[in-house]
């Protein structure tokens, strides 16, 4: 069981995880040992709260397929059970970051002394490169 918050859990029967060889380099024993994990996770069919399901469903993460499932890899590791723990992590941080609300931002005006700096280095600048000048006779 994946605990979310204190009132929200997926269990195990909502998760599908298989076991693959990973790739990239590792010599001979990458070729015999499947120690990546490959994660699928049915939003749809899940127990999760209509709230958390929609707000899963809306995020545009490369993760989540159209038919609403998500499919996570985790082959950072060299054993399958840390690839496991990583990818449940993994879903764990997904399933927050979707519930957290951005905070709405107000548009600000920038400051008279900083507009003041901003066109004295300007100036500045621009002095500096006038002096970069050939003279001419």
């Amino acid at each position: 069981m994946l605990i979310i918050s204190n009132t929200v859990t997926i269990d195990e029967w909502e998760l599908d995880i298989s076991a693959i060889r990973s790739q990239g380099a590792g010599g001979q024993n990458v070729n015999k040992v499947a120690s990546a994990i490959h994660l699928r996770f049915d939003i749809n069919r899940s127990k999760l709260p209509d709230f958390y399901k929609q707000r899963l469903l809306n995020l545009n993460d490369s993760r989540i397929t159209k038919e609403g499932v998500v499919v996570i890899k985790s082959q950072n590791h060299r054993t399958q059970e840390l690839n496991k723990e990583d990818a449940l992590n993994r879903l764990k941080e997904l399933v927050i970051s979707a519930t957290q609300v951005q905070k709405k931002r107000r548009p600000t005006k920038p400051s008279k002394n900083s507009q003041r700096k901003r066109m004295d280095s300007k100036t500045k600048r621009g002095q500096t490169k006038e002096l970069r000048k050939n003279i001419k006779l």
